[in-house]
C-alpha cells in the first residue's frame, strides 16, 4: 500500500493540473501511472467515449496495456465494456476463471502475463463517459480502501475531462456568439448599402436581400459579405432592376 504522504502529493498534484491550458492527454498519461502505483496493480489503462458514446484508447502506463485496451474495443468485450455499459466497478476478476465470461479477452490477458483485473467507471452523476483499467501481475484481491482510492482518482480523471470539455464548449459558444455578431454587423452594412443602390429604404432593402439569401440557399451573413465585398458578382441582387421596386 503507498503511503498517506504519497497519496496526498498524488492528489495534490492531480489538483494542479486542473487549469484552462492543461493537456488531457499528458494528465490522463500520469493519472494512469499514479492509479497503477496506488493500487500496487502492474499497470492501468484508460479508455474513454467519443460524442457518439462509442469507447476509444486514450491513455495507459504500459504499451503492453494499450495492446490490451485496443484488444478489448476489437473483440468488444473485457471489464472496461462491462464497466463502461453498467457503470459499475468490476472488481477482483481471476483472469484462469474468466474465460466464460470474456472468451477472447481473458486467454489474451493471461498470456501477456496478467493474473487478475479490475475496472472502474468514469462517471459524474449518471453520466459514464468512460472506464479504467488495472492488471496486476499476481492474483489477489483489491481492498476495501484501495477500491474507495481508485474510483476517487477515476473521479478526479472524470472532474478533469468534462472541465477540459466545458471549456472547449465554451471557447466554441464564443466563437458562435462573435460570428453572429459579425454577421449582424455586415447585414446592417450591407443593408445600407443595398437601400442606397435601389433607392429604397432600410427595411424594404432588408427584404431584398432576405429573398435573394433564400431563393439562392444562401447565407443571409454570406449574402451580406457579398453585397459588401464583391456587388457585381451578384447583379440580380445589387443592380437596379426595370419595375417597380420591391
Amino acid at each position: 500500500m503507498i503511503s498517506t504522504d504519497r497519496l496526498a502529493e498524488i492528489f495534490v498534484e492531480a489538483a494542479d493540473t486542473l487549469v484552462d491550458d492543461f493537456d488531457v492527454i499528458e494528465f490522463l498519461e500520469t493519472l494512469t501511472n499514479h492509479t497503477a502505483q496506488v493500487s500496487s496493480a502492474a499497470s492501468a489503462g484508460l479508455l474513454l467515449a467519443n460524442p457518439k458514446g462509442q469507447l476509444q484508447y486514450i491513455a495507459s502506463s504500459a504499451e503492453s496495456i494499450k495492446l490490451l485496451e485496443l484488444f478489448q474495443l476489437q473483440y468488444r468485450e473485457g471489464p472496461c465494456l462491462d464497466c463502461f455499459n453498467t457503470g459499475e466497478p468490476v472488481v477482483n476478476a481471476e483472469l484462469s476463471e474468466a474465460e466464460d465470461r470474456w472468451p477472447n479477452f481473458a486467454p489474451r490477458a493471461v498470456a501477456a502475463g496478467y493474473r487478475s483485473v479490475h475496472a472502474f467507471p468514469l462517471r459524474h452523476q449518471r453520466k459514464v463517459i468512460g472506464a479504467m483499467n488495472l492488471f496486476s501481475t499476481q492474483p489477489g484481491e483489491l481492498g476495501q480502501q484501495d477500491t474507495r482510492i481508485v474510483q476517487s482518482l477515476a473521479d478526479i480523471a472524470t472532474i478533469a475531462i468534462l472541465q477540459e470539455r466545458a471549456i472547449r464548449s465554451g471557447e466554441l459558444l464564443t466563437e458562435q456568439l462573435q460570428s453572429a455578431l459579425n454577421s449582424r454587423i455586415m447585414i446592417e452594412q450591407a443593408k445600407g448599402a443595398l437601400a442606397r443602390m435601389h433607392g429604397i429604404d432600410v427595411n424594404l432593402a432588408f427584404e431584398l436581400m432576405r429573398r435573394y439569401a433564400r431563393i439562392n440557399h444562401h447565407r443571409l451573413g454570406d449574402v451580406a459579405q457579398a453585397v459588401l465585398s464583391d456587388p457585381d458578382g451578384h447583379p440580380d441582387l445589387t443592380r437596379p432592376q426595370p419595375g417597380p421596386k420591391p
